[in-house]
Formats: C-alpha cells, structure tokens, sequence
C-alpha cells in the first residue's frame, strides 16, 4: 500500500469518529508489516478525558486483534486542518511504545497534502525506557 492509499483510507474512516461535542473529527490508518490496515477514529465523550484519540483506537484495536510490538510500519492521520495535523502527544507516546524510530507517521490536512516524518523526528527526546 503507498502512501496516497493510506492517506485515502485516513480520510474515508474520519467520516465515523463520534465528535459531538468538538465537531473535529480525525481518521487514522494503521498500516501493520504484514500489509494489513487498520482504521481507527476518535470517539468524544461528554467527559473529555474519556475521550480516544483514532491513532490510539487503531493501535489499540491492533493490538486486541493480536499484533505486537514492532509489528508496525506506518500511521496516516487526517482531519479536516489546514495546516498538516500531527498526533496528540499522549498519542505520540503510544506510537513511541509500539513503533520503532523508522515508523512513518504521514500527516495529511484538509487538502489531503501529506508530510511524512519519522517517529524518531515526531518525538526526538522519547519516554522508552523505565528503570528504578
């Protein structure tokens, strides 16, 4: 899958986020190394902090249906911004937990412009490691 398709699959999943409440819906394609695509949204709840992000969704539905660490390729985010829209940060703390530094994260925006950067470049000072 190129990157134009991904970004395809970003912007036709965004019509199914739930946002009632901040009217800003996201789409996330997750490709995984095995050629397989997984949507996600973002889900809105009344209570903010209950909120999903669609790149968590995506990840997280990726890794209920089994996949694991380091099975990731790439991301391709879209709302509908004018400038290119990047994952959130807890969501980038995610992809940090998954996503090797070579992940390709590909922004979009409402033009369906893209921008590919690397997770290494999205989070050049990552959270990965947890010792006591």
């Amino acid at each position: 899958m190129n990157q134009q398709q991904l970004v395809e699959r970003a912007r036709q999943v965004k019509e199914n986020a739930y946002s009632p409440y901040s009217n800003f819906r996201v789409g996330a394609a997750l490709l995984m190394k095995d050629g397989t695509v997984i949507n996600g949204v973002n889900v809105e709840n009344v209570s903010f902090g209950a909120t999903n992000c669609a790149e968590r969704t995506a990840i997280y539905t990726a890794i209920a249906q089994g996949y694991k660490k380091g099975d990731f390729e790439a991301v391709a985010v879209s709302g509908d911004t004018v400038d290119f829209l990047p994952p959130c940060s807890i969501c980038r703390q995610v992809l940090v937990e998954f996503g090797d530094p070579d992940f390709k994260v590909l922004m979009t925006n409402g033009e369906a412009e893209i921008k590919e950067v690397t997770l290494d470049e999205l989070v050049p000072f990552a959270f990965t490691e947890l010792e006591m």
